[in-house]
């Protein structure tokens, strides 16, 4: 909506099983199944993440139909976006990079440096730039540089690696959350709390650390910058 082009949107599903959040009246209104656009060709394609951060790859229900949707992209779609665990999924499928889980989740918002300043994907970044993060794995940089077509863009001292794109920019890899609305962690963080994992409070997130006050975004800004330089 920040953008003066005009943009026509399809919400697309990967397979016809039932979701735990959204109602299947909802779902056969709103989305289009993969199998249902193969023969189109998009501009942009943003594959969002999932919360399978503990479960291997293989042993995902749709892995299957996922990896199909990841190679039908790189014929169909002139730049796609990986968000979180779509983004280790992808650079597993493409590259065999594979991701090491962490002790603990990662959990918050972290301080990202831009590496470099003449990067398209991050114009109008600040040298320092804020990001939320949910996940429990990631992947080493020194494994994105050891595959010659990908560029570390912004990493974390917390976090680490948070942008990379390949050299023609056709994939698009993002290990945060930019697309997070101000509660969103504090709705995970109430979800694991009620689950009994007894969640550690989200980095740099609550004022003052206290989960009773009122969460604030501190990275919109540079979340939309990301989408629309993209």
């Amino acid at each position: 909506s920040n953008t003066p082009l005009q943009i026509n949107v399809d919400l697309i599903r990967i397979h016809k099983n039932p979701s735990k959040n959204t109602p299947i009246s909802h779902l056969e209104s709103f989305y289009r199944l993969f199998d249902d656009v193969k023969d189109k060709q998009y501009d942009g394609l943003i594959i969002t993440g999932a919360p399978l951060g503990l479960v291997n790859y293989e042993d995902v229900s749709y892995w299957d139909k996922i990896c199909e949707a990841f190679d039908w992209a790189q014929t169909n779609v002139v730049s796609t976006m990986y968000l979180c665990w779509a983004a280790h999924a992808a650079l597993y499928h493409h590259y065999g990079l594979d991701r090491e889980v962490r002790a603990d989740k990662l959990s918050g918002v972290c301080f990202h440096d831009v590496l470099d300043p003449l990067e398209r994907l991050t114009r109008g970044f600040d040298d320092e730039f804020k990001v939320p993060h949910s996940r429990y794995a990631q992947v080493k940089e020194e494994d994105y540089r050891s595959v010659e077509q990908l560029n570390v863009l912004a990493k974390s001292d917390v976090a680490g690696v948070y942008l990379v794109a390949s050299e023609d920019k056709r994939q698009v890899f993002v290990t945060g959350h930019p697309e997070y609305d101000a509660h969103t962690l504090a709705q995970e963080y109430q979800r694991d709390l009620n689950a009994g994992l007894e969640p550690k409070l989200p980095l740099n997130y609550f004022k003052h650390d206290d989960p009773n006050n009122e969460p604030r975004s501190s990275w919109r800004s540079h979340g939309s910058l990301l989408f629309n330089n993209w």
